[in-house]
């Protein structure tokens, strides 16, 4: 089992709608994919300060959970995954960081 774990930050704050938006189009697509066993996905949670520091602070993680790297390879080339990344890349730019890694616990 593999876990791919996305850090996605957006350039700009959401609303709360959208975000929730965000997130269910992208669970929904990479379920849809048929190559996925779970999609989780979790809003970030703000600390004081955060915003000093130079990093890719994130707006919410996304984690998708495959049997392996080709299922990974199949999900990420499912139709309609490429689409829901531009559609909302061009309406509320963001920035991804990502591991795949073994489960943590």
């Amino acid at each position: 089992m593999i876990n791919h774990t996305m850090i996605v930050s957006f350039d700009q704050p959401l609303p709360d709608t959208e975000l929730d938006q965000y997130l269910t189009d992208i669970e929904q697509t990479m379920l849809d994919s048929g190559a996925v066993h779970s999609v989780t996905t979790r809003r970030h949670i703000s600390v004081p300060g955060e915003d000093a520091i130079p990093a890719l602070i994130a707006t919410a993680i996304v984690q998708v959970a495959v049997a392996d790297i080709d299922a990974l390879a199949k999900a990420f080339s499912a139709p309609g995954v490429h689409e829901v990344i531009r559609r909302w890349q061009s309406r509320h730019p963001y920035k991804v960081a990502w591991a795949n890694h073994e489960a943590l616990a």
